[in-house]
């Protein structure tokens, strides 16, 4: 037994990167115990501010046996998005890199059903889901676990070798594999991302306050933005990078190799007068399967109104 799980751990990391996944790392299907207290002290005291949805399914939160019964092991995935070229207009309204090309929602699960298709013929059939950032998955807890980083100041996972710009995935399965074993934390008594949060959103023991961030200010939240943080956006206009183009850590980032990232040239030529002037029309053209669409164009424009 032993044997096979130690064969079969080697194909699926083997496979992962042929799929094009930058790391892969194997954790103990377990509940999980440390990041319990976390989350419920962060729901209680309303640090996920309107999103209430993440205050269900907590027991499926921490046990991937409840989403995938008989679950033995979960595979952590790690997928580079760091485009090559950004945004030409300083001055313009900000979108977050990770939705400068189609939506990886789509992009990853297909990704992750051919790297389940592939091991099935390698391994044999067994059970098993797929996740991308759309269920109850700690993903963050989950890849931390299995050594494919640690988690940082700003709540990320950050990657020794390569940073923090990448997408996460899970396929939570049946199979006996062999763990991996979690890092230490590197960051140190660096304190970049906390210092140039521009609402102060960071709380120490890497804790963050939605209701404070760029990011849920800009996609989640349904409501108005406060006028507290007027003239505190830095001109983000959907999602926020600023945690982590200040991180030391990033300074070892690659440009992506997947052509589905790409962003389209029109987007970074957008001049700050054309954001202004934006339509539906030019909003749909512009951010067709991107996942800019989760605002739909009126969020997006209550942004970028908002940055005036």
């Amino acid at each position: 037994m032993l044997v096979s799980a130690d064969k079969n751990t080697a194909l699926v990391k083997e496979i992962a990167l042929k799929a094009g996944f930058s790391f892969c790392g194997i954790s103990k299907a377990e509940f999980l115990e440390k990041d319990a207290p976390r989350l419920e002290n962060w729901l209680m005291e309303g640090k996920h501010g309107t999103m209430k949805w993440m205050e269900n399914h907590f027991d499926k939160r921490l046990d991937p046996r409840l989403l995938v019964p008989g679950a033995k092991s979960v595979i952590s995935l790690m997928y580079n998005y760091f485009p090559a070229k950004q945004q030409k207009e300083a001055d313009a309204p900000k979108i977050s890199k990770y939705a400068y090309g189609e939506d990886y929602h789509k992009v990853i699960k297909d990704k992750l059903y051919d790297l389940v298709s592939h091991l099935k013929l390698e391994i044999g059939d067994f059970d098993c889901r797929v996740f991308v950032d759309s269920a109850p998955v700690m993903e963050r807890a989950w890849a931390a676990k299995s050594g494919l980083g640690w988690i940082g100041k700003n709540s990320l996972l950050i990657n020794k070798k390569a940073g923090s710009f990448y997408f996460l995935a899970e396929i939570i399965c049946d199979l006996e594999l062999i763990p991996d074993l979690p890092i230490k934390n590197y960051c140190g008594t660096c304190t970049a991302c906390i210092d140039a949060c521009p609402t102060e959103a960071i709380l120490p023991n890497a804790v963050i306050d939605s209701n404070k961030c760029i990011s849920y200010l800009t996609i989640e939240l349904r409501e108005e933005i406060p006028a507290e943080f007027k003239n505190k956006m830095e001109n983000w206009a959907f999602g926020c990078d600023v945690c982590q183009d200040v991180c030391p850590w990033n300074r070892f980032s690659k440009h992506t190799a997947e052509p589905l990232f790409t962003p389209k040239e029109e987007f970074l030529n957008q001049t700050n007068k054309e954001w202004a002037e934006m339509d539906e029309l030019i909003f749909l053209k512009l951010f067709k399967n991107s996942a800019v669409q989760r605002t739909k164009f009126k969020g997006l424009k209550r942004n970028i109104e908002f940055l005036k």
